[in-house]
């Protein structure tokens, strides 16, 4: 309560958080405003029987079961920004572009993901819209229908590109994630009553059961999200004039989640793409490929494959989320350059491979418990039975890594302001 009471002392910091709660109040308003002309119970029965759908549907703040205007969230940014990074491997000219220009390569890069949403979300939009004209959840749509549909399809997914953006400039927290932490926190009262309203006293114990598993899942996170390997870093001295300079010692911070949740966004996306173009495939007049598609679909229905799919897609992405973020080299070089040696390290390349060395290792902790909080729902339903809550390992992450990265920026910038 002090910490928000000193929050609202502090005029610029007060307008920033007012500013943030307003974006996100207008999310949630749009979220809500539904397209015209669909059968809401067919739509409903239609997410209660696709597991992936329906966590992505958790992610979107229930904006994607609804049909509203902004239905795609910031899938269709998410996926750009992957695929942009993808790209970076591929052609060195890009990641030099994005590691060594500084704030105009990232601007130049930022750029082009914009760019790159909008035939995404075209092509998602068609392919959502189509696979749901199949299912008989909307009428056949005529070319005007098509055009609307698309349209408001895309503005929408590019608006909340754009109010994402807005809440990053803020410094009150990532806006991407900000948006997605709205969603999920959304869809906790309709889960509440969800929950309640299939309860029997004979599943008391089953309830109480996942009850304790969820407290559990959320101590394990903030531990793990807050875990970090100290390497101890010391300095020489140094004589310039009649000052001497150095001689201290300090530590550099390798966080065990250093990639936080993207990778789980990530995966999230990826997955989504095989099992909208075989839904999208499956009817088609080629034996063939109508063949192909259905079995792409039964593969993917399966919740042993899909959790293992998911698994694997989670710890592949941690690592190179973290090989983008963290460089050991450029860190290597940053300490050579102010003084500083790891004690019983050679500066320069043995630095750089001592640290790559530990980060690989540390980064296998993070990514197999990144992995395992990803598919501890459908491992938690299929023991104890409880389906009616659909936030589970993943949005917990999420949810406690974003809050305890907001008041990690809000703390740091009251911190400013104190000093």
């Amino acid at each position: 309560m002090n910490t928000i009471a000193k929050i609202f002392k502090v005029a610029d910091l007060r307008n920033k958080v007012l500013f943030v709660l307003g974006i996100l109040v207008i999310y949630r308003i749009f979220a809500v405003v539904p397209i015209p002309g669909i059968d809401a119970q067919s739509l409903s029965n239609f997410f209660a029987q696709n597991q992936l759908l329906g966590l992505i549907s958790v992610f979107t703040g229930g904006s994607l079961d609804q049909l509203s205007v902004v239905m795609l969230g910031l899938g269709p940014y998410i996926t750009a920004s992957i695929i942009m990074q993808l790209l970076t491997i591929i052609f060195p000219r890009l990641e030099e572009i994005y590691k060594h220009e500084g704030e105009a390569g990232k601007a130049k890069f930022t750029q082009w993901s914009r760019m790159l949403t909008v035939p995404l979300a075209i092509l998602q939009g068609y392919s959502f819209m189509i696979l749901l004209s199949r299912q008989g959840v909307i009428a056949p749509l005529d070319l005007l229908g098509w055009v609307t549909a698309l349209s408001v399809a895309t503005g929408g997914a590019v608006f909340l590109m754009w109010l994402g953006e807005l809440i990053t400039e803020k410094n009150i927290g990532n806006g991407i994630s900000l948006m997605i932490f709205a969603g999920i926190i959304a869809g906790f009262p309709t889960s509440i009553r969800q929950a309640l309203s299939t309860y029997t006293p004979d599943q008391l114990f089953t309830y109480a059961g996942f009850v304790i598993i969820a407290l559990v899942v959320i101590a394990g996170v903030v531990y793990l999200t807050e875990a970090q390997r100290k390497i101890p870093i010391n300095y020489a001295r140094r004589v310039r004039g009649s000052k001497m300079y150095g001689g201290v010692s300090t530590y550099l911070p390798m966080r065990v989640n250093n990639a936080g949740v993207m990778p789980i966004i990530f995966a999230l996306s990826i997955l989504l793409f095989p099992g909208f173009i075989a839904n999208f495939f499956s009817t088609s007049s080629i034996t063939f490929v109508a063949s192909l598609a259905t079995f792409i679909s039964d593969i993917l229905a399966s919740s042993v494959i899909y959790s293992l799919l998911y698994f694997f897609l989670v710890v592949v992405f941690t690592y190179f989320y973290t090989a983008i973020t963290f460089d050991p080299k450029s860190i290597s070089e940053n300490i050579q350059k102010q003084g500083g040696y790891i004690p019983g390290i050679r500066p320069g390349r043995p630095t750089a491979e001592f640290i790559n060395h530990l980060l690989n290792r540390i980064t296998l902790v993070g990514a197999i418990f990144l992995g395992i909080i990803a598919v501890l729902p459908t491992v938690v339903q299929g023991f104890t039975g409880v389906t009616a809550f659909t936030v589970g390992g993943t949005s917990i992450l999420i949810v406690v890594a974003v809050a305890l990265e907001v008041v990690k920026q809000i703390k740091s910038q009251l911190a400013m302001y104190e000093y």
